[in-house]
C-alpha cells in the first residue's frame, strides 16, 4: 500500500504544471476563492494615414481645392485647416445624397471611410491662407450681423457658433475665417433656398436673411482674422 501511495505521488509531481486560467476552469468552487478576470486591452482608433491622405487629395480633391487645400477659385471652398470631423462629415453626407453636389457626390463615392479620415487629416495639417473683404460698405453691416445677429428679426449671432475669429468650434461648427465671400455666399442662399438642406440650424438663420445681408455677412467672414 505504501508502495502504492508513493508512485502516485511521483506520477502526480510528473504532470506539467495547469495555466492559471485551466485550474480556474477544472478547480471546485470554493466561497474564498476569486473568479478570474480575463484583461481584455482597449481597442483604439485608426490613426489617420496623412501619407495616404496627401496622395488622395492630390489625385482627387487638389484640382479644385488647392495642392494645399487653399483653393485659389472663388467657387470650391478653402478645405485648409477645417476641422476634421466637418470634413468627413460633409464628404459621408455627399456620398450619401443627403448633401446635394452631382460632382461632389461622385468624388466621395469612390472615398472609403479610412480615405475620408485621412483626407481630412491631411487637409487639416495644412495651414489657411488668409483672405480679405472686398466690399467696403458692407463691412459694417457684415460685422453686425457677424458679431451681434438681428435681434428684432430673430437672426442670431454667427459668432456664437462659429467664434468671434471664426474658428469655429472642433467637430460641431466648422472654421470660417478666410473663407472665400462667394462661396460662403452660395452657401447661405442654398440653405435659404432649401437646396442644401443637410443643417436645419442653418436653414433656419439663411431663411431669415437677404441677398444684401447674406453677401455682407459672406465678405466679412472673407476678411476674419
Amino acid at each position: 500500500m505504501k508502495l502504492f501511495a508513493t508512485s502516485l505521488l511521483a506520477a502526480l509531481l510528473a504532470l506539467p504544471a495547469m495555466s492559471s486560467f485551466a485550474a480556474a476552469e477544472t478547480a471546485p468552487a470554493d466561497a474564498a476563492q476569486a473568479p478570474a478576470v480575463a484583461v481584455v486591452a482597449p481597442v483604439m482608433a485608426a490613426k489617420p494615414d496623412l501619407v495616404k491622405g496627401e496622395a488622395t487629395f492630390t489625385a482627387v480633391c487638389a484640382a479644385c481645392h488647392g495642392a494645399d487645400g487653399n483653393s485659389g477659385t472663388p467657387a470650391y471652398p478653402k478645405l485648409a485647416q477645417q476641422h476634421p470631423e466637418y470634413l468627413v462629415k460633409q464628404l459621408q453626407e455627399y456620398k450619401s445624397g443627403k448633401r446635394k453636389n452631382a460632382i461632389m457626390q461622385g468624388f466621395a463615392a469612390t472615398l472609403s471611410d479610412a480615405d475620408m479620415k485621412n483626407v481630412a487629416y491631411w487637409a487639416t495639417s495644412k495651414k489657411a491662407k488668409p483672405g480679405f473683404a472686398k466690399e467696403k460698405e458692407l463691412v459694417t453691416l457684415g460685422e453686425r450681423i457677424y458679431r451681434g445677429g438681428i435681434a428684432d428679426r430673430q437672426i442670431a449671432a454667427c459668432a456664437g457658433c462659429h467664434s468671434p475669429t471664426g474658428g469655429g468650434i472642433p467637430a460641431q461648427y466648422p472654421r470660417l475665417s478666410g473663407q472665400h465671400s462667394e462661396y460662403t455666399a452660395a452657401q447661405l442662399t442654398y440653405f435659404r433656398d432649401g437646396i442644401r438642406t443637410n443643417s436645419i440650424q442653418m436653414t433656419q438663420v439663411a431663411a431669415k436673411l437677404n441677398d444684401k445681408e447674406i453677401r455682407a455677412v459672406a465678405d466679412y467672414i472673407a476678411g476674419l482674422r
